[in-house]
């Protein structure tokens, strides 16, 4: 049975861009497999992996690659199991429990690592697209280099151009440029400048092996450079993503404790595990931000020095764990609260007849929602739209997408989705005190909505919709009642929703449901209309 954390991760946003990776048997928990060394103190290498994947409810195989003598305050000895042990171990895997991920740490030799990527253009060759998460292990914490120059060779030329994600610090992402020394350019440049680079070394590294095997070359390299060892950060823990998907500074406020072993190791197992759950990039990183974050708020102290963080199964219930992502790292002012939090039935129209017609029904939550940027009559209907919400009681009206106009008229509100927020005045709409909604579909985008303290979340799609061409499969109730659970602002379901279901959906407590053909395409708008509200209304009664 799936630990009660992962039911309530159930956010998949499974996207049509993570396809690729491949998808573990029904019935059956994905499979990851760390290849890394074993930390004979228990903090970090492959007991924090393990620890980090039963956390996330995958199941984890390990691989030693390396035997370490280690304590909280030492590492005394590194030795690498051979080559021929560690390709053993791979094959008795790949047997019975071929992974959906692989994650690597510390692999102690270039013959290990050649291993491993054998293996993983092996399984990828055999028709299973496995997900490549490379922690570059360098050193200990405590400063005991791991790599020589032809082991740090291997790895750009050989191990990161396999890569779906490598999660490097600081330190660790200048070594792999070998940008060390205080006189390179890179030197002092900021993670997104280190990011890039990292990714043209990528790139050139696919050109330089493409010619020999062609297998498990994707599009798809990601780079999340943590900020742990960042000193320059001012009471902020940011980690720079750089992915398909999104790219921006994952937040929080540092985690004051002097136990923070394994941190890099946590952080990587999960993202892995998240990948093999069916998760995108993006997605994974935010999940590992969240985990690492929980994981550091229980570390414990263990020896003399620094001790290992915990991860545990419950950490995406917590809102203190979810991180902000924006371009610069600070936080944001909030939008002004909802007048009534309790949007219940979310009219979503095309017209000012239309929201007329839905407010005179009973309705008071309505989107003006018209698509068409050239629409003759745009600016006439928002402000016809506005005066009919402004002459309804308790009426809170939004307009979609065109913000400019919704200023110009003085609206209430405005709701915008994901690809607005590149162009959006956001002072501009703070400064007014309009009201913000913002629509998501994955972990990464409720992470940058809440970056900007909306006055309300939109999640979804709930159930397939015939009203908008998604890329997103059906995320369900599950994952409306855990963002519901989790979010201190009001949450609104989005897609697939009528008076077959409206019911299900308040039971969520979500505070509002969006409805769109269910009453534009009714042959009796206002009985809909009344259907749904009551609907609501039960609904709502049973969540409490």
């Amino acid at each position: 049975m799936k630990n009660e954390a992962i039911r309530a991760i159930p956010m998949g946003a499974r996207s049509t861009l993570v396809t690729e990776f491949a998808r573990a048997p029904a019935g059956r928990r994905p499979v990851v497999w760390s290849v890394a060394g074993s930390d004979s103190g228990g903090g970090a290498g492959l007991q924090a992996d393990l620890k980090a994947l039963q956390a996330f409810g995958v199941h984890g195989c390990t691989a030693v690659a390396a035997i370490t003598a280690q304590s909280s305050v030492e590492v005394t000895r590194v030795e690498p199991v051979s080559a021929e042990l560690l390709d053993a171990q791979l094959a008795a895997l790949a047997q019975d429990m071929p992974p959906q991920a692989i994650k690597t740490g510390l692999l102690g030799s270039v013959d290990n690592l050649r291993v491993v990527c054998r293996w993983v253009d092996a399984l990828r060759a055999q028709g299973h697209p496995v997900a490549l998460v490379v922690d570059p292990v360098l050193g200990s914490t405590t400063a005991t280099p791991f790599v020589d120059d032809a082991l740090l060779d291997a790895y750009c030329r050989q191990l990161l151009p396999r890569a779906t994600l490598i999660t490097p610090n600081r330190r660790e992402a200048l070594r792999l440029l070998q940008a060390e020394r205080a006189d390179h350019p890179l030197h002092a440049a900021p993670a997104p400048e280190l990011a890039q680079a990292l990714q043209a070394r990528w790139r050139l590294g696919t050109r330089e092996r493409a010619p020999a095997d062609g297998q498990g070359v994707y599009d798809c390299f990601a780079v999340a450079i943590t900020g742990g060892d960042d000193a320059r950060a001012q009471g902020l823990a940011s980690d720079w993503l750089q992915s398909a998907q999104a790219t921006g500074w994952l937040s929080l406020p540092r985690v004051d404790t002097a136990h923070h072993h394994g941190t890099g190791c946590t952080f990587a197992s999960t993202a892995a595990a998240a990948l093999a759950s069916g998760y995108c990039v993006a997605d994974a990183v935010v999940l590992a931000k969240m985990a690492t974050t929980h994981a550091l708020r229980h570390a414990y102290a263990a020896g003399q020095g620094a001790g290992p963080v915990q991860a545990l199964p419950d950490f995406a219930q917590h809102l203190g764990n979810l991180p902000w992502l924006q371009i610069t790292p600070a936080a944001q002012t909030s939008f002004p609260d909802l007048t009534d939090p309790a949007l219940g039935v979310y009219a979503v129209v095309d017209s000012a007849a239309w929201v007329r017609r839905v407010l005179a029904a009973g309705i008071r939550t309505v989107q003006l929602r018209i698509k068409d940027p050239i629409e003759p009559t745009l600016s006439a209907q928002i402000a016809e739209s506005i005066a009919a919400a402004q002459a309804t009681p308790g009426a809170q009206l939004f307009i979609n997408d065109h913000w400019q106009l919704a200023l110009q008229h003085g609206a209430y509100g405005v709701h915008l989705g994901q690809e607005d927020l590149d162009t959006v005045d956001l002072d501009a709409l703070r400064q007014a005190g309009v009201r913000l909604g913002l629509s998501t579909h994955s972990y990464w985008e409720v992470a940058r909505a809440w970056a900007l303290r909306p006055s309300y979340i939109a999640c979804g799609p709930i159930f397939a919709t015939q009203s908008k061409d998604m890329p997103w499969i059906p995320q369900g109730l599950d994952n409306l009642r855990y963002w519901a659970g989790v979010l201190p602002v009001p949450v609104v379901g989005i897609a697939g929703i009528d008076a077959s279901n409206v019911a299900d959906v308040a039971a969520t407590g979500a505070a509002s449901a969006a409805v769109i053909s269910a009453i534009t395409k009714s042959a009796n708008p206002e009985a809909a209309c009344a259907a749904l509200m009551a609907g609501f209304a039960a609904g709502a009664a049973k969540a409490g």
